[in-house]
């Protein structure tokens, strides 16, 4: 019987049962190594769950070993020990986060230490929506699957002893208090703390869940490895080394770590489905999440809602020619683009206010984990084009935290900002939704949160905290040896720019004047000795002694967050052509520019260089370059391995990067609604536009002579006419119709 199930499961998992559909094309293990920081689990578009294998502790051969809470992802392909599937977790994303309440099948006598209940596995799969494994230590399958809200695992055991585990004190958040209380003997209800990303202490929040089993169970319990307290089931044994183990099981209990057990006599190939609801709101809303999303329902309904839900998304771009492994790569970045920002609010409408205590009601989506600084060059655009609506309900996401809290987001994460990184991102992704014509939101109060940003003192700016140098000097000074100042400056600089642009629209002629005069300051930056930027100090000289190259690899380096001065020396998108200018005009530009891919110190794994291949087209005759390189680095660095990104997806901008870049057309200047074309990687590619936002229903992009051997372009037509290598989106979306055709 269990044989049967296995088969019916695997072909499910892999899609054989039915004709060849957009998720069947989707790997979600690529990513899942190489510091991409991608899983495998289920999840649904933009859910708020995902039920994610965690096999990042445990063994003594596992690499990650001893403390998850290093690592910021809960699976790493390279491992196999599995301790655990994690409800709510980050994709992409490089700092440790999320990823707790473990839930976990065993058999025979009752462990509950993860060292020793922890197993290896085989036949692992997935597919969006569903991940399954076989845990070879108890002969048990493990399959998960998810609802926007909530999820579910079915777990199918062998003949005897067989038990199921809710672990609360480990996982990847560096917070670990917990409460659990008793519903019933097959119910569990309680919160756990979650936060400190990126080793920010003040950015913490409680989720709080429902888990549901069912079957009754034969006898349940809890542990806790803590002093004796008075009311409490379980404690750790300091004399023996292990947890004591209790079957009165009707207090609440609460701690750094503690857990739910719950053990049954099994038949051979008995299922057992556990339902998790979470919410970050209340107990009651996590029940209600479980009770609406679910309904009653169990695994293979569930399964194939999520499945569903996938595929008409990623069916949104329907994609043409080109080989399996391209469309793979292709439909595997769409899936990943489409993770983060997730769903905040539970199915009532209520959210937590964003750093307040209230608890407030949508009549929307509102969103969360905005890691701005990665996804405003790329991933907005990407929803702004494809998904429309979601990209409105971002935007007026946006707005409402600057209702409930004075300020637009910078790294927001469930309600905290743990103000990540650098610059001002919510400006440029405003700016770019605005002009692209989606326009369904507040733009004068947008208009007011942007310039208190853009013009408050730095010791009252939240966004800009050195705000005084910077209005005052026109570029940021380096007044500490690691103080980012050039970084920050450059994104200054683009969400300037991209207020100068919303404010000449609104015909606000000082403010624009202001604006863009402070976007051109990173010319203060620019050395003609290197031919590069440079840090400058306090009293005005060029830092020394300097090395461009210093930075590489993440290494700290004066000036420049993540990177070093070629990461960064072109990172002016709004100004090619006076960067151009400051350099000496377009060859040494060209020249150095191509310097920096020939030698190696293009970073295709981090944000600040990933627009660099396209800027050869800005100069006429120089634009093979940007064909030839893109399709080198597509090549090179974005396939169907696990190691098939280049580092961390951060919140799918990476996956973006390729997106674009195999539709032919890149948002390489954050804010200004244009793009940069290169040789499409299929050869028809058809994108469904919403025609409320667009008035018409679809956008073709085709390669009409696809059989020439030729990687360069000769000729483009915008609609019946001819364009060059930049259009703007609003031209490109009135043609209807964007055709190249190869030399």
């Amino acid at each position: 019987m269990k044989h049967l199930l296995v088969c019916l499961a695997s072909f499910l998992a892999l899609g054989t049962l039915h004709a060849q559909e957009p998720a069947d094309y989707v790997n979600p293990f690529i990513g899942t190594t190489n510091f991409g920081t991608c899983n495998p689990g289920a999840v649904c578009p933009n859910g708020m769950m995902s039920v994610v294998p965690f096999n990042v502790m445990g063994s003594e051969d596992n690499k990650y070993d001893k403390d998850a809470r290093w690592w910021s992802t809960p699976y790493d392909y390279t491992n196999s020990f599995f301790t655990g599937f994690a409800h709510v977790n980050l994709s992409g994303v490089g700092c440790p986060e999320l990823g707790s309440l473990l839930l976990m099948p065993t058999t025979g006598k009752l462990d509950v230490d993860y060292r020793n209940y922890g197993s290896k596995y085989e036949k692992e799969n997935a597919t969006p929506g569903y991940y399954t494994i076989s845990l070879t230590k108890y002969n048990i399958l493990a399959e998960a699957t998810a609802t926007p809200r909530t999820g579910l695992s079915r777990f199918t055991f062998p003949k005897g002893e067989s038990n199921i585990l809710l672990n609360l004190g480990e996982g990847l958040t560096n917070e670990t208090g917990a409460f659990m209380r008793r519903v019933s003997d097959c119910e569990v209800e309680g919160m756990k703390v979650l936060g400190t990303f990126c080793y920010n202490p003040q950015a913490v929040f409680p989720i709080y869940f429902v888990m549901r089993i069912n079957k009754a169970p034969k006898a349940t319990g809890y542990w806790k490895k803590q002093r004796p307290m008075q009311g409490v089931e379980a404690e750790w044994d300091k004399d023996q080394g292990k947890y004591k183990l209790y079957t009165q099981y009707n207090k609440d209990i609460a701690g750094d770590d503690i857990g739910a057990w719950f053990s049954f006599d099994t038949e051979e190939g008995e299922q057992i489905e556990v339902a998790m609801g979470v919410s970050f709101v209340s107990i009651e809303n996590a029940r209600e999440n479980l009770d609406k999303e679910q309904s009653g329902r169990h695994f293979a309904a569930i399964h194939q809602e999520a499945r569903q839900r996938w595929n008409d998304d990623l069916g949104r771009i329907k994609v043409e020619g080109g080989t399996k492994d391209q469309k793979t790569v292709f439909y595997t970045g769409l899936y990943h683009a489409l993770i983060h920002p997730n769903i905040l609010q539970d199915i009532n409408g209520e959210y937590p206010q964003m750093e307040g205590d209230k608890i407030l009601t949508t009549k929307g989506n509102r969103y969360t984990v905005f890691s701005l600084w990665d996804t405003y060059r790329n991933l907005h655009q990407l929803m702004t084009l494809v998904y429309p609506e979601r990209q409105m309900d971002m935007i007026n996401t946006m707005l409402d935290m600057y209702r409930e809290h004075g300020w637009l987001p910078k790294w927001e994460l469930y309600g905290r900002e743990t103000l990540t990184m650098e610059g001002d991102p919510s400006l440029p992704v405003i700016v770019d939704t605005w002009m692209k014509g989606l326009r369904d939101f507040d733009i004068n109060l947008a208009y007011e949160a942007m310039y208190k940003s853009a013009t408050l003192p730095g010791k009252e700016n939240l966004m800009r905290p050195d705000n005084d140098d910077y209005t005052k000097l026109g570029y940021v000074p380096l007044r500490e040896q690691y103080d980012n100042s050039v970084s920050h400056a450059l994104e200054y600089y683009i969400a300037d720019y991209s207020l100068y642009t919303l404010a000449k629209a609104l015909d606000k002629k000082e403010d624009a004047k202001l604006f863009y005069k402070r976007s051109m300051g990173y010319k203060n930056y620019y050395c003609k000795e290197y031919g590069t930027l440079r840090p400058i100090l306090p009293d005005g000289k060029f830092y020394s002694p300097f090395d461009p190259k210093q930075g590489e690899n993440f290494e700290p380096s004066p000036g420049f967050h993540e990177g070093n001065a070629w990461n960064y020396t072109y990172y002016v998108p709004h100004d090619i052509k006076g960067l151009a200018k400051l350099m000496g005009g377009k060859k040494p530009f060209v020249d150095k520019l191509q310097m920096i891919f020939d030698k190696g110190y293009y970073d295709p794994a981090n944000e600040p260089d990933i627009a660099y291949p396209y800027l050869f087209s800005y100069f006429k005759g120089e634009e093979w370059r940007t064909q030839k390189l893109i399709k080198e680095l597509l090549a090179k660095y974005f396939t169907t391995q696990p190691n098939g990104i280049p580092g961390n997806d951060d919140a799918g901008t990476m996956s973006t990067w390729a997106i674009f870049s195999m539709m032919g057309f890149y948002p390489d200047c954050p804010g200004v609604p244009e793009y940069t074309l290169t040789t499409p990687t299929f050869d028809k590619i058809t994108i469904k536009l919403d025609p409320k936002y667009y008035g018409k229903d679809q956008l073709v992009i085709e390669t009409m002579n696809p059989d020439s051997e030729s990687d360069y372009i000769k000729t483009i037509k915008l609609g019946d006419k001819e364009c060059g290598y930049r259009i703007n989106h609003n031209d490109l979306i009135k043609a209807g119709s964007l055709q190249f055709w190869k030399k």
